[in-house]
Formats: structure tokens, C-alpha cells, sequence
């Protein structure tokens, strides 16, 4: 199966839950934007919202390279809570799965998600965030391909 998802220019929406220790899961909602230029360079921008939760929103800006048939590639990631990123990405068969850690972090926070292809236009995230070798924080969501005419 050819993924569709990060391969691919397009606008995504998520749709979930997010769990924190010692916590109930709370709704999370969000958008996804990818964007290629012609050197392999990917930018994927992705705003969480927790709607009435009183949660602050979540923004994550990646700029990543991919080249053409490549099944692995390396990521910078800003993130609004975390800050300053690297990870690694593997493209599978029918998943994408991504490793990331902060930089310069004493608390030695790292992270992970996994990307399973439902179909071209649904992918199902799970997605953990790690203190040390503690998950802190995870999530599980629907990510829905849209098409140019929604909005």
C-alpha cells in the first residue's frame, strides 16, 4: 500500500483522545498541513486543541527530508511546549513511525508516534510522550484526508 500521508501535499484532520498520568482522557481535535518543495524537503504543520478542557494548544512545526524511495528520514520539530526537536522517521508497509527527543532537555523528554494507513484518505495515530523512561502524556486519534474543495 502506497502511503498518502507525510508522501503526499495535503490538508488533515485529527480527531481523539489525549491521556495524561493520573488523569482522564480529554478530546483533542486539530489540523495537519504538508507541503513539498522539489529538493525532498517536507514541511508539516500541525495545531491540538482541547476543546473545553482548559488544556493549552499544542503547535508543532516539522521540516524534514525525504529522498525520492527512501524509507527512512531525519527531522528538526519546533514545538510550542517542548521546544527544539530532532527525531527519525521509518516508513513501513502500512505504517509510519517517528522517534523524536528535545534538545538540550535535563528531564530527557523524547517522544513517538505511530501512523497506521487505514485507507489513502484515514490514517489512525497513536502517539506517546516520555519524562525519562516514564510516558507522561499519550494519544489516540483519527486523521482524515481532506480534499482542496472542504474547508
Amino acid at each position: 500500500m502506497a502511503h498518502t500521508f507525510l508522501l503526499e501535499p495535503g490538508r488533515w484532520t485529527l480527531q481523539g483522545s489525549w491521556l495524561e498520568r493520573d488523569s482522564m482522557p480529554i478530546n483533542v481535535k486539530g489540523m495537519t498541513l504538508i507541503a513539498w518543495n522539489r529538493d525532498n524537503w517536507f514541511t508539516m504543520a500541525t495545531k491540538l486543541v482541547f476543546p473545553s478542557s482548559g488544556r493549552a494548544n499544542i503547535a508543532l512545526q516539522y521540516k524534514g527530508r525525504l529522498d525520492f524511495g527512501a524509507c527512512q528520514y531525519t527531522f528538526l520539530l519546533q514545538h510550542n511546549l517542548l521546544g527544539q526537536i530532532e527525531g527519525e522517521g521509518w516508513i513501513g508497509l502500512d505504517s509510519i513511525v517517528q522517534r523524536y527527543w528535545v534538545l538540550s532537555d535535563r528531564e530527557r523528554r523524547s517522544g513517538f508516534e505511530t501512523l497506521h494507513r487505514i485507507s489513502d484518505d484515514t490514517y489512525y495515530l497513536t502517539s506517546g510522550i516520555m519524562v525519562g523512561h516514564y510516558l507522561t502524556s499519550t494519544m489516540e486519534a483519527s486523521l482524515e484526508r481532506r480534499s482542496n474543495l472542504e474547508g
